[in-house]
């Protein structure tokens, strides 16, 4: 099982990094380890100062697949989630000034929080799924799926002609506006629209 992220799909979350908006699906990886059970707890870990939180959709793929045609990507996943992706900000903005690669700020244990997932027949319309991260109660990140650069579809068919999809992989599909900063004893919490999918306490 591997974790695919997909970086700068939401146009304000691109401009809040300084960062170009890109011109096809940019990813990275996270190994297994960096699964985060839900309702478990998310320790600090010592090499960071700087640990910010990413909220993002998150699709489980359930059938072997390869250079898979757009028009037929939405056969290769039924279940729908929420997830964290954890980033080491510090380590990656030090990586970044160095030229090196920045798994290390990405891919640490426990840094791929993973909360409940359900199938998307749930939803009317894939393309307009409200989800929001709050943090303490207080509302820090919204956002629409109609909102993303490339699509759950575009983003199978894209990353399929790389690496092939295998059954269980996940692919976090990118974080609107309003990552931030978290600290000891924080609660963060994970909706689609009213309903509360995730939970992750800070240690």
């Amino acid at each position: 099982m591997k974790i695919i992220c997909i970086g700068r799909n939401y146009a304000e979350h691109a401009k809040e990094l300084d960062n170009p908006l890109p011109k096809k699906p940019l990813y990275f990886l996270k190994p297994d380890s960096a699964i985060l059970p839900k309702n478990n707890p998310f320790f600090i870990p010592e090499f960071s100062k700087e640990i910010h939180y990413e909220l993002e959709i998150v699709l489980k793929i359930n059938r072997i697949g390869r250079h898979i045609e757009a028009r037929f990507a939405h056969k290769y996943f039924e279940e729908i989630g929420l997830g964290i992706d954890f980033t080491a900000r510090d380590i990656q903005q030090q990586c970044k000034e160095k030229g090196h690669p920045w798994e290390k700020a990405k891919g640490f244990d426990g840094s791929a929080p993973l909360g409940e997932l359900v199938n998307k027949s749930e939803f009317s319309n894939l393309a307009n799924i409200n989800f929001s991260l709050t943090q303490n109660g207080v509302t820090k990140q919204k956002g629409n799926t109609g909102d993303m650069i490339f699509s759950f579809n575009e983003i199978i068919s894209y990353v399929s002609k790389f690496m092939t999809l295998k059954i269980g992989d996940l692919i976090y599909t990118g974080t609107p506006a309003g990552v931030g900063p978290v600290s000891q004893n924080d609660l963060l919490e994970g909706f689609i629209e009213d309903k509360k999918m995730l939970s992750c306490r800070i240690k």
